[in-house]
């Protein structure tokens, strides 16, 4: 079974769709500027209860239609109903669209009905079944332990079913541990898990804002990292300074433990990725 540094290196950068035609625009700049770099995909997000559908669509298509680089529509099930994922999946193959982020998602805020899918796995067993292996399928990993789930080695169980349901590769929640990601890729080994773990990276620029990100995951910011950026205060330079050193740190430690590449968390800007890019020395097009 071929460990983590026997898959070749992926990296990749994930948006959400813009709301606005002034953030359309904004998107549209960034996107330009990531794509110089050469990433294997772009990601695109989906609503909670997949609100954002007609969006992550319409952006999908537009990277397709501009970069010429894959783009992959985040698809998620909980408070949906087969008959709509099964139009979901069909307008998609109708553009020609060949990689999903298959997730579960989360309910809008009001909703009570989970649907017809409660997991991950029962929709990318869905997936298959509708469409064979049309579909490169990626899901969703949590080094640091989904923050529902009832323990580590439940979490590690529903991991197993999104992978045997017809997984291809993972991408990870953000974290700040490496240990946490080793740790997880060495269980999954111990499990026979043979797909690729890509960890995903989410630059430091904003204390508040990630910290409320963390909080609502369940992704650790270690005490450490945290003092620290509460020490600086409202200093942004300082703050993204100090976040370009700890991350790029990160993605290093990943990178050289045999990590299958990185996946970027943008949040629809160009500069924290293109700093880490350039200072880790990742691959571009005619380097």
């Amino acid at each position: 079974m071929p460990s983590q540094a026997d898959y070749p290196k992926i990296y990749s950068c994930e948006f959400f769709p813009p709301k606005t035609d002034e953030a359309g625009e904004r998107l549209r700049a960034v996107r330009q500027t990531l794509a110089e770099l050469g990433p294997r995909f772009f990601s695109v997000t989906y609503g909670a209860g997949g609100s954002t559908q007609a969006r992550t669509l319409g952006t999908v298509l537009e990277i397709q239609r501009d970069s010429g680089i894959d783009a992959a529509p985040h698809l998620s099930c909980v408070g949906s109903t087969r008959e709509h994922i099964r139009e979901t999946l069909d307008t998609y193959r109708k553009h020609a669209i060949r990689h999903l982020v298959a997730l579960r998602g989360d309910l809008p805020s009001g909703m009570h009905d989970i649907g017809e899918f409660r997991y991950a796995n029962e929709l990318v067993a869905f997936i298959r079944e509708e469409t064979g292996d049309h579909f490169f399928i990626e899901v969703a990993a949590y080094p640091e332990i989904h923050p529902q789930a009832r323990s580590a080695s439940d979490d590690l169980l529903h991991f197993k079913r999104k992978v045997e349901a017809g997984a291809d590769s993972a991408i990870t929640q953000y974290f700040y541990n490496a240990d946490a990601y080793f740790r997880f890729v060495d269980e999954c080994a111990d499990m026979g898990l043979d797909i690729p773990v890509v960890p995903g990276i989410m630059p430091i620029t904003n204390h508040a804002q990630l910290a409320r990100f963390s909080d609502a995951c369940g992704a650790e910011i270690p005490r450490w990292i945290r003092k620290r950026l509460e020490a600086y205060g409202d200093d942004r330079e300082s703050i993204r300074a100090f976040g370009l050193d700890v991350v790029t740190s990160l993605c290093e430690r990943l990178l050289a433990g045999g990590a299958p590449g990185l996946h970027f968390y943008t949040m629809n800007q160009s500069e924290p990725t293109l700093s880490l890019w350039q200072r880790l020395g990742l691959p571009t097009p005619g380097a």
